[in-house]
């Protein structure tokens, strides 16, 4: 069976009725730049419902991409604390500065490419939504609307090819071209909260009748996906000290890596096996229990163990427990303030496990 190419005018009715409320979204007004390259940015890796509180901080903070690009960099890694990702932040500071330094915003994909932490998919985004340029940037709710659409069966990553063309084929409607922001946000709606990864509601689908997946009663298996191999799994110990007055002792990670920038409990470096623990000064420590985190390319289980002590080490940065904090090292304190309170302790696990590994942006609310 092969259903006719679903009506791109079809789908843009459906959104107009029944589109999402964003905070970056214009509706009444002409897209402002600004904040469509900011919650893509955001949107990179996260989903929707963590970054709108994060993207409504921002703005209130920093209206203006020239505001955003004379703050301090720690100013904006704190503001960002949480949001995970951090290269994201360090390219955005980068990116906002050299956008204020030239007093405008690029409008080709060129010249978006060409700015730090813009790469093909977000330059795509941008222009579309922003500048209507008319290209369909392929997110996981492209890639899986258009994989039930054709039925493309290949399993990814191998059918990223496919799925490119095929949405291609999609944005080149006259309707589409039209209105190229529009079709391009009403895709990643429709993939949000009809074509979901898990019980499609094809019922309520605009393009039901045009869906050779659906025709087939296959499109809950789509997209197909090559397995992937287990993470390893890296080991680590970070020391929570805190003094009579309530503050913890911090550090600041390197500038370049894995949380780069971003402020931490002193610890050990995450390795293969479990590293020699060293504490960063003489103290009665306790054992506040073991988190585990995952992050893109490893799984982390750190050991926390925590004490009080009269002073501080002066080597470190003293702050308030309440101090922003990537969301690892706030797990961390929180774990051991709990053992120096009395509310838990010995080896356990504290919590559940984390994942920030959840597909771009706008595949769940």
């Amino acid at each position: 069976m092969n259903p006719a190419l679903p009506s791109a005018a079809a789908l843009l009715r459906w959104y107009r009725a029944h589109r999402r409320a964003l905070p970056w979204r214009a509706t009444d007004r002409s897209p402002n730049p600004y904040h469509v390259w900011l919650s893509e940015i955001m949107l990179q890796q996260t989903v929707v419902a963590t970054v709108i509180p994060y993207f409504n901080r921002f703005i209130t903070r920093f209206p203006t991409i020239e505001t955003l690009a004379n703050a301090p960099d720690n100013d904006i890694l704190a503001l960002w604390a949480g949001l995970g990702y951090y290269a994201r932040a360090r390219n955005l500071i980068a990116c906002a500065r050299a956008i204020a330094a030239t007093g405008r915003f690029p409008d080709t994909l060129d010249s978006l490419r060409a700015l730090p932490g813009i790469g093909p998919y977000t330059a795509a985004a941008i222009g579309a939504i922003a500048f209507n340029l008319p290209i369909v940037p392929i997110d996981g709710n492209v890639e899986r609307v258009t994989a039930r659409i054709f039925a493309i069966q290949t399993p990814l990553p191998a059918a990223k090819p496919a799925i490119a063309a095929a949405a291609a084929r999609l944005g080149n409607q006259p309707a589409a071209h039209a209105a190229p922001g529009d079709f391009v946000q009403a895709l990643f709606d429709l993939g949000a909260t009809i074509c979901t990864p898990r019980n499609p509601s094809c019922l309520l689908c605009p393009w039901q009748s045009s869906c050779t997946a659906h025709a087939e009663g296959i499109a809950p298996t789509l997209p197909r996906k090559t397995p992937k191999s287990p993470r390893p799994i890296r080991y680590g110990t970070a020391f929570l000290l805190r003094d009579p007055t309530g503050a913890i002792a911090l550090r600041r990670r390197p500038p370049t890596g894995l949380l780069g920038s971003m402020l931490e409990l002193p610890g050990t470096a995450w390795e293969p096996t479990k590293p020699a623990a060293p504490p960063p000064t003489q103290a009665n420590w306790h054992d506040a229990g073991t988190i585990t985190h995952i992050f893109t390319h490893f799984e982390l289980h750190l050991h926390i163990m925590a004490a009080t002590t009269p002073h501080l080490p002066p080597t470190l940065q003293h702050a308030p427990p309440t101090t922003p904090l990537p969301s690892l090292m706030r797990k961390a304190v929180e774990a051991g303030i709990a053992c120096l309170d009395g509310r838990s302790g010995g080896r356990k696990e504290q919590g559940k496990k984390t994942s920030f590994l959840k597909k771009r942006s706008k595949k769940l609310l």
